[in-house]
């Protein structure tokens, strides 16, 4: 019984983590395609709260639920490597449950993977989650020069800005503590204090710029459907964006057509009984 509440826990966990993200990336989707920016305001966020709770709830639960199960199987295998480290000396056992650890972590890692493709995917296309996680594949997989350096640089920025948030506020506590008060010496110590605001800070940054990361995803795959969409010349999104990135990628790039990506994708409709026009959405 415990196991089953613990288990309703953690997937209620990463459902909720997984609507709120989608909502950020339905968001992003309906800002880039809009006609007109300037009349959308809160429009977007309302359909995407529409989207994540009503319209694609089912596939938000799939997909939280493969990673409850996945993200609880590895919980299950470093206990048990835990218990068998302390237990034995020999190192051949040692290293069959470190492969066993790092097989885990590495299959979680691709779950997540796949549930951000295909969440991405799913707020700009509408499609099911198994659909959206395929066709998000290819599309990664046809602009991964686009995908790899715009999630590298947003992970930069983000992590850049937790640590900038959180020290700011530990100095800003600091200062307050040194210079603007007169009851220091009836603080044991300072430095308690601020590691528990340092770590209040950081996970509340983490909260926050963390749709940051959902916002940049989903903009990168509206980018890839726009230029499937328009024969490599894009149509939607702020100008300002493209310019940005013909002169990081250049026009070429911008006007690249994966052949492997289209045979893949027709490969894949045409065994499904689907519509192989590649450019053809939902």
């Amino acid at each position: 019984m415990e196991f089953f509440m613990f288990f309703g826990l953690i997937w209620l966990v990463f459902f909720i983590q997984d609507k709120t993200g989608f909502i950020t990336m339905v968001s992003a989707a309906s800002y880039y395609f809009t006609s007109n920016k300037d009349k959308e305001g809160s429009a977007t966020v309302m359909k995407g709260i529409h989207f994540a709770y009503f319209k694609h709830a089912g596939s938000l639960a799939f997909g939280s639920l493969v990673h409850t199960i996945v993200a609880i199987l590895r919980m299950i295998v470093e206990q048990a490597a835990d218990q068998i480290e302390r237990g034995q000396t020999n190192l051949a056992t040692k290293i069959l449950t470190s492969c066993a650890r790092c097989l885990v972590h590495c299959f979680e890692n691709i779950v997540e993977y796949i549930n951000v493709t295909a969440y991405a995917y799913m707020a700009v296309s509408g499609d099911s989650y198994c659909t959206s996680a395929w066709n998000g594949f290819l599309l990664n997989l046809k602009y991964h020069a686009k995908f790899t350096f715009g999630t590298v640089l947003a992970g930069w920025f983000v992590f850049m800005g937790k640590i900038m948030i959180t020290l700011a506020n530990c100095a800003s506590y600091y200062f307050i503590m040194k210079y603007g008060t007169k009851d220091l010496d009836a603080v044991a110590s300072i430095w308690g204090p601020i590691a528990v605001i340092g770590l209040f800070t950081y996970v509340t940054s983490c909260i926050f710029l963390g749709q940051f990361d959902e916002a940049t995803i989903a903009t990168l795959h509206c980018l890839a459907i726009d230029l499937d969409l328009n024969e490599g010349e894009p149509k939607y999104g702020p100008p300002t964006f493209h310019e940005k990135m013909r002169k990081i990628y250049g026009d070429e790039d911008h006007k690249h057509s994966a052949q492997k990506y289209q045979q893949v994708h027709n490969a894949h409709n045409k065994q499904h009984g689907l519509n192989t026009n590649a450019n053809q959405m939902v």
